[in-house]
């Protein structure tokens, strides 16, 4: 905001900082009074040469941050100017919340923008010199002369002057009154909603335009403004071909360049239309020369033009009077009951009596060879008599009686009059068919609307205007009612009067073929059909220029807000403003229309684009009213959403009246001009009513969801994605939103959040920032969601507070996304992983399904692709089908199209493997799963002592960090050497089995054929795990062998001696040899038993089990998947005791051990996945 204003000089010499410091003080509340007069402009000229212009400017933008913190140094110094007034308590908020004084003389000096300018909001801040700019003169016109006159001027046009004779021949005097008065109740009803959003706020200069695309938002603006522009292109090449067909018909036939004459059937209609583009594309030329030169002269002219309307109007009802006195002589010759053509011949008759006998006339020599009256002349000539009617019979004869039914023709049909007698044999074709006057066009009553409706539009007139109004918020609402009412008692008497007085066979006759020549509705006219001539020809010419000038400043508009990214180059012009490539692109489009050079073809195109306008006008008000918000209280009251309502649905019931297809096209061109502004268009928020709308949507739908929650079929994992930041709020992880994006594809719900550590309002910027990076990154990736940014004392509740809070009602999350902490083992980071783990004891608790990518940074871009490979699925545990869908959903996207799917299962000594397979085959087939199935064997196996050698160096490392309270670097030196004599120990008896086992890395390790295991004997566990157990993998609900390493130990068997139970349990694996049988010993293997280490007698035997089962499965895996391009394998569930949290984090590490990507997955409790449709 930048107020201006002059303070003058003459009392005395006070430097303008003097100035400028008691102006600021007046704005501080010292002179509330001086204030208001000061912004009130009571200032000096801008040409005394002793003023100061003093310039007060404030951010428009407001501040995000509060004032009340940070306060700068500034705001120190503002304080103490405040020392001691009455506004102190609101010292600090002057720069983003004015003082009311200064707020309401802003107000008061507000000015309704001219036509053509810039809209209201638009700042002006890089206008240069502003201190220069003319004073712009307050608009003055009215209601009569601002909206009344240009409603009439538009709405009444070519239309009524060459087709609504025809109109009422051919659709009947009934079947047209109620094509005019659907037309009518459409404008009436678009001009009431009009007016309801036209007196809701200040309309500035853009009309229709503007009040759509700030009422359904920019998309439907945008859309709805280009049909708009169409349509007014349209109609200028429509009143362009009007004023030719005047022109070459009525007033000049002989300046056909192509000639008619002579001419029959489609040569004569080629000829014409010829004619009609050469000199519709001449006319366009000069009209668009003329707009390009000035606007001004247009102007200048409109009130002739107008003055030609009206003076055409009234001779027609000049004349309809005069019918019923004396009705004017228009002799309509018929010869049999068709109608001829008065041409070429002077008296409607055979022959005619005189003093010499029986002569023939000019119509016998039309007719027959010779002018004897024996000649061969026509069949149908000889066959029948001619009789003269009166074209005009007057009002008062009685012919509306015949003209009240429509009558329909095919093209070429001939135009006769059904009453009077006709002597045809039914076998003999027409002859003399250019004597004859023919139907031009096939018509129907569908066709008759399209046509029609053009002669209702331009209701717009007085909103385009608005910025020239004195009070646009009275004036549009009763000069549109006010013209549309007149317009269509016009229309509706004219239908009645046209019928009342014109014979019907005239009527029909589109060219007034059999009446001389002349305009039909200008042999009704008084004094002379010149009148009515001259008159319609000014009068469309007029409408032309109007459409050329209000089209291209319309195109203008639309580029200027920068909704629709194409057309930017059309809102540049000249220096003055005038919009040069805009009305080249007019020019354009306009003369496509003119080489159709059918005025009935042109009618349907823009009464299609009218009808869309109006229709989202109508749609626009309905929305408003019925959303109620707080924003609409438009001053007109004499609306109703039904009416709006009504209104849409005329506007489309007639759009598929006139022309079904065209309709669909138009639909189409909206459609995906709404598609590509919301693409590529700029963002804009206009507070439009398709964001109250989509508000209420929402609301509706979050209800609904509460009921209850979804099916089986509609699951798909709705994502919260938890990524961590680093100091400058980045995001640390940005793969795991491509993961998300591979994933979803678009669809379903995402949440990405973070935690920071802290309080809110310390870190409110960090927070911001957080939330920037985090939305930059989605847009990034393309994904389709929402960012949620939580601060808390520390990242442990702030993860908590995301995984409870983040959704809305029944529009949460149902899966959890976090990467597997990286470097876990440094002693810096124990608190990183004691936050995983407490994470997935929380999403067990709260049954959401859990996905932790391992290796995040080696899984695929959204733009890399794989041309081959497989995706294997480790199926172990039933987990309610989430390995099954997740590859599913992968693939749907091209980075994994090309990846086949595996899916691989264990199978128990018990297990009948064969049948496994069948099952599962069945059971993908059912689920409509393409993949291949494997079930792999892993018979009982002993427990190796690299197994005891790894759960030793894991339980002394847990304890060593629990006891000793040690320094970072020591720790870890510390760690290290309990590492390294251990991996010694390992090496003595086999060094090349050990170096894959031992990663303790984030990095996956090479896995050459060296380095891989090369024994294949497998431990068997169960597929099911219930949630109350938290053993590793295994199953109540399957028997499990007692030889099972995951079993637990009975009774009987843990009294037994350490000796005696190794002695059953251990074999040594790492040899590279194969197991032997139970009971079985050799010299090497007692050898080997008393080389055991005496510390093995005290380790936890449950962590020795489940580290058996991970060194197990991992060999398995590694052995099949090690080439796969991504491996899916159930994720153990934590530890009841939080004392083994640590030797969690151990399993899952030698678990997925040498794999390049992991995805763990963990299911949230329920069936996600179904067979049936």
């Amino acid at each position: 905001m930048s107020l201006r204003f002059t303070v003058s000089k003459s009392d005395g010499d006070r430097r303008p900082s003097d100035i400028q410091g008691e102006v600021n003080q007046l704005f501080e509340g010292d002179e509330p009074s001086a204030c208001g007069a000061a912004a009130a402009g009571e200032a000096a000229p801008a040409d005394d040469e002793d003023a100061v212009v003093v310039v007060l400017k404030g951010d428009s933008n407001p501040k995000e941050s509060s004032p009340f913190i940070n306060s700068s140094e500034a705001a120190a110094e503002k304080s103490q100017q405040y020392d001691g007034k009455n506004m102190a308590l609101f010292e600090e908020e002057m720069d983003t919340r004015p003082m009311v004084s200064s707020l309401l003389s802003t107000l008061a000096n507000y000015s309704n923008l001219p036509q053509g300018c810039k809209e209201h909001e638009e700042a002006e801040n890089n206008e240069a010199e502003p201190a220069r700019k003319k004073p712009v003169k307050a608009p003055q016109l009215g209601t009569l002369m601002g909206v009344y006159m240009p409603c009439i001027q538009n709405i009444f046009g070519v239309i009524l002057f060459l087709r609504m004779t025809w109109l009422v021949g051919i659709g009947g005097v009934i079947g047209t009154f109620i094509i005019v008065f659907m037309c009518c109740a459409t404008t009436m009803l678009t001009a009431i909603s009009m007016s309801a959003i036209a007196t809701n706020g200040v309309v500035p200069a853009g009309g229709s335009y503007y009040m759509i695309s700030r009422s359904l938002g920019p998309e439907f603006g945008g859309a709805v403004g280009i049909c708009f522009y169409l349509g007014t292109t349209y109609a200028g090449a429509m009143y362009i071909l009007g004023a030719i067909e005047l022109l070459l018909i009525y007033i000049a036939p002989k300046a056909a360049i192509f000639p008619i004459e002579g001419l029959e059937g489609a040569e004569a209609e080629a000829a014409l239309l010829n004619n009609m583009r050469v000199y519709g594309t001449i006319l366009l030329t000069s009209m668009a020369t003329v707009v390009f030169v000035g606007v001004k002269y247009v102007n200048k002219l409109a009130l002739v033009f107008l003055a030609c309307v009206i003076l055409s109007i009234l001779a027609v009802y000049a004349g309809v009077i005069k019918t019923g006195i004396e009705p004017p002589i228009f002799p309509v010759c018929i010869l049999g009951n068709r109608t001829l053509v008065w041409k070429n011949f002077d008296v409607c008759a055979k022959t005619i009596e005189t003093a010499n006998g029986t002569v023939t006339t000019q119509l016998w020599n039309i007719f027959c060879d010779s002018p004897f009256l024996n000649a061969t002349c026509d069949k149908y000539f000889a066959a029948n008599n001619v009789s003269q009617i009166q074209g005009i019979p007057g009002i008062t004869s009685g012919v509306l009686a015949d003209n009240l039914f429509g009558t329909y023709y095919e093209k070429g049909d001939l135009i006769d009059k059904s009453l009077l007698e006709s002597v045809q044999e039914h076998d003999d074709p027409v002859t003399n068919a250019n004597r004859y006057v023919l139907a031009d066009i096939t018509s129907f009553f569908t066709l008759l609307v399209g046509i029609y409706f053009p002669s209702v539009t331009g209701i717009m007139a007085g909103s385009n205007r608005s910025g020239d109004l004195r009070d646009a918020q009275k004036s549009i609402p009763i000069g549109t009612i006010a013209a549309i009412t007149t317009t269509s008692t016009v229309y509706m008497t004219s239908v009645f009067l046209f019928g009342a007085c014109i014979e019907g066979v005239v009527l029909r006759d589109k060219f007034g073929e059999g009446v001389h020549g002349n305009l039909v509705i200008g042999t009704l006219a008084w004094p002379s059909p010149w009148v009515i001539v001259i008159g319609s020809f000014f009068s469309t010419c007029g409408a032309g220029l109007q459409s050329l000038t209000g089209a291209p400043r319309l195109l203008q508009a639309i580029a200027k807000d920068g909704i629709v990214p194409a057309l930017r180059i059309f809102g540049h012009g000249k220096a003055n403003g005038e919009p040069t490539w805009s009305l080249l692109l007019t020019a354009c489009i306009c003369e496509s229309g003119i080489l159709i050079a059918s005025l009935d073809a042109v009618a349907p195109i823009l009464s299609m684009f009218f009808l869309m306008c109006y229709m989202f006008v109508n749609l626009a008000c309905a929305l408003q009213t019925l959303l109620r918000t707080p924003n609409w209280r438009p001053r007109f009251k004499f609306y109703h959403w039904t009416l709006s309502f009504l209104g849409m649905s005329l506007c489309l019931t007639l759009m598929f009246i006139c022309s079904w297809y065209y309709a669909i096209v138009a639909m189409g061109i909206a459609g995906s001009i709404y598609k590509y502004i919301e693409f590529a268009g700029a963002e804009k928020e206009w507070g439009d009513g398709i964001r109250g709308l989509s508000l209420s949507a929402a609301r509706y739908a979050l209800m609904r969801l509460e009921e209850g929650p979804p099916h089986t079929k509609n699951w798909r994992p709705q994502l919260l994605v938890l990524v961590s930041t680093d100091a400058e709020q980045n995001v640390e992880q940005p793969r795991l939103l491509s993961l998300t994006n591979q994933l979803k594809a678009g669809k379903g719900l995402t949440i990405v959040g973070t935690a920071l550590e802290g309080t809110y309002l310390a870190n409110h910027e960090q927070a911001q920032r957080a939330d920037q990076a985090l939305r930059k990154l989605m847009e990034t990736e393309k994904v389709k969601g929402f960012c949620q940014v939580t601060v808390s004392s520390n990242l442990r509740d702030a993860s908590s507070h995301l995984l409870q809070a983040s959704g809305l009602g029944g529009l949460k999350h149902n899966a959890v996304l976090v990467s597997w902490p990286r470097n876990w083992k440094h002693g810096d980071e124990h608190q990183t992983w004691r936050n995983f783990v407490e994470l997935v004891r929380e999403t067990t608790i709260a049954r959401l399904a859990l996905l932790v990518p391992k290796n995040i940074s080696a899984f695929p871009s959204n733009g890399e692709r794989f041309t081959e490979g497989h995706i294997d699925v480790w199926w172990i545990v039933h987990d309610g089908g989430m390995l099954m869908l997740l590859p599913f959903l992968l693939r749907q996207h091209k980075v994994w199209r090309k990846c086949k799917m595996r899916i691989f299962t264990v199978a128990q000594m018990d297990d009948n493997s064969i049948q496994m397979k069948k099952d599962l085959t069945t059971f993908l087939y059912h689920l409509r799963i393409d993949a291949m199935v494997e079930v792999v064997e892993m018979h009982d196996s002993d427990i190796s002592a690299y197994t005891y050698e790894k759960t030793l160096v894991m339980e002394q490392r847990s304890q060593m960090l629990k006891q000793i309270n040690l320094t970072k670097t020591e720790r870890e030196r510390e760690i290290q050497s309990i590492t390294d004599s251990s991996r010694g120990s390992i090496r003595r008896k086999n060094p090349a089995a050990v170096t894959t086992q031992l990663s303790v890395t984030e990095e996956p390790p090479a896995t050459s054929k060296e380095e891989k295991p090369e024994e294949e004997s497998k431990s068997a566990s169960s597929p099911v795990s219930p949630p109350a157990q938290v053993q590793l993998i295994h199953d109540n609900t399957t028997p499990a062998s007692p030889a099972t390493p995951a079993t637990p130990l009975t009774p009987a068997e843990e009294t037994q001696s350490p000796g005696e139970q190794i002695q059953r349990t251990w074999t040594e694996k790492c040899d590279g040899k194969a197991a032997k049988p139970l009971g079985v010993t050799t010299q090497e293997d007692i050898k080997d038993i008393f080389n055991m280490k005496p510390e093995w007698e005290n380790l936890n035997q449950s962590n020795v089990r489940r580290m058996h089962t991970a060194l197990r499965l991992n060999e398995v895996i590694l052995k099949k998947s090690s080439e796969a391009k991504l491996v899916l394998l159930n994720m153990p569930g934590p530890p009841k005791n939080r004392t083994s949290d640590e030797n969690y984090m151990e399993f899952l590490e030698v678990l997925t051990e040498g794999l390049n990507r992991v995805l763990l997955v963990r299911g949230g409790g329920r069936e996600v996945i179904t067979i049936y449709s």
